[in-house]
């Protein structure tokens, strides 16, 4: 995180505008393909734990969550090494074995998601796939804490990637929980040493994509060229492409829709950063609403839902413009540190404006098992510990914003 589709289906286009209560009443209807399934607002969360974890399926599914942001490559077979400078890296990294040179699937990785995704299925829970790291762009909490950029400076590491992406739809175009592939989490072009973007509040994100249009910092060239691998193998399985500059809303102005009628597009929101990440165990310097010192402006800005309306508006700017439907557009990752001040109004208002513009929204995080930051059933305030030392879930006002919201979902 930083602080920084295609015309569908008359019945899909006569929803644009009805209300939550409409949309909703269409969820658990059969569909004849795994985009239909998109048709519908949907409403899910992210899993993003450092291993496979099944048991949290039935949970999901008993809170109302209809589909599952999958990280599947943070299930790192051996943390250490990936720290470690070893002459051999293979089998460095998960599924692909070696983001610095990659040479096909692992087997025994993919027989390890496969059993995650039956767990999933036999919820009805849908999944989202989505990779953390591909070759030349290895996660930086895998990489020293640095960014590995060598995707968006050297070609053959987006052939590679395309390739992952080729093989890795292959094998699972057939597993009837998939219906997602998010490429890349976060991609960051922008940060690649030849052609950095530092600030997007200051700098002018125009001027710097006019500069790398057409190369391989051109996140929309890298784009087609996986959509296209994907499509050899797989014509029916969704794909979700996030925006740049970390999946922001205003990286959306130079996204262009790929030419594939079965895409969604996706932004994150954390912003503002300074606010959402203040950390559990930090004094808070900002509350929400209120006004928050943001990137290299001088004056602070003000943020409550009309400041949060006003951020997002690049996204409903670009769907109009490009003729992409409301139900194509996906807020896939969103939240704040759950102790911050004012954090359940925060989400509450955030919910309200994805609702009320027909967008698919996935928080972050379910059950988090390395991190408490967001995992909203632990409360707002300081962690209860059980007999066994682990976090207790309690009822509080912040998970309650969500549970209200995903309880729509029975209706």
């Amino acid at each position: 995180m930083k602080k920084i589709l295609s015309i569908v289906a008359l019945i899909g286009m006569m929803g644009f505008g009805l209300q939550e209560k409409n949309v909703q009443a269409e969820t658990y209807k059969s569909v004849d393909s795994k985009i239909d399934f998109w048709n519908s607002k949907r409403k899910g969360t992210n899993f993003m734990n450092s291993t496979s974890l099944p048991e949290n399926y039935r949970s999901a599914k008993e809170a109302n969550i209809e589909y599952v942001r999958l990280a599947p490559d943070k299930w790192a077979k051996d943390k250490d090494f990936l720290f470690e400078d070893k002459p051999d890296n293979s089998g460095k990294d998960f599924l692909i074995g070696n983001a610095d040179n990659y040479q096909g699937l692992v087997k025994e990785d993919v027989v390890k998601l496969k059993a995650d995704l039956d767990a999933a299925q036999s919820q009805g829970i849908k999944i989202v796939l989505t990779m953390l790291s591909l070759p030349g762009d290895r996660w930086r909490q895998f990489n020293n804490n640095q960014n590995d950029d060598r995707i968006w400076e050297e070609e053959k590491y987006q052939e590679q990637a395309s390739q992952f992406w080729k093989d890795f739809a292959s094998e699972l175009k057939n597993h009837p929980a998939v219906f997602g592939y998010n490429i890349i989490n976060e991609p960051h072009p922008e940060t690649a040493k030849s052609n950095r973007y530092n600030d997007f509040w200051t700098e002018d994100y125009g001027e710097w994509y006019s500069k790398v249009k057409n190369t391989t910092a051109d996140l929309n060239k890298f784009y087609q060229k996986v959509v296209t691998s994907i499509r050899e193998v797989d014509k029916e399985t969704p794909i979700i492409l996030d925006s740049g500059l970390y999946a922001t809303p205003w990286a959306f102005k130079y996204l262009k829709p790929v030419k594939d009628n079965k895409t969604l597009y996706a932004f994150h929101m954390y912003e503002p950063y300074q606010l959402t990440n203040q950390r559990e165990k930090q004094n808070k310097e900002y509350q929400y609403p209120g006004i928050v010192k943001v990137g290299d402006l001088e004056k602070p800005v003000m943020w409550n839902k009309g400041g949060l309306n006003q951020f997002l508006q690049p996204v409903k700017d670009w769907s109009k413009k490009n003729h992409i439907p409301s139900n194509r557009i996906i807020a896939e990752k969103f939240g704040i540190n759950r102790t911050v001040p004012g954090a359940p109004q925060y989400l509450q208002d955030l919910i309200d404006i994805f609702n009320q513009k027909g967008w698919h929204q996935a928080f972050y995080a379910y059950r988090e098992d390395t991190w408490t930051g967001m995992n909203y059933e632990l409360g707002t305030g300081k962690i209860k510990w059980d007999e066994e030392g682990k976090p207790m879930r309690q009822d509080s006002l912040i998970w309650n914003v969500l549970k209200k919201d995903l309880e729509f979902n029975k209706k």
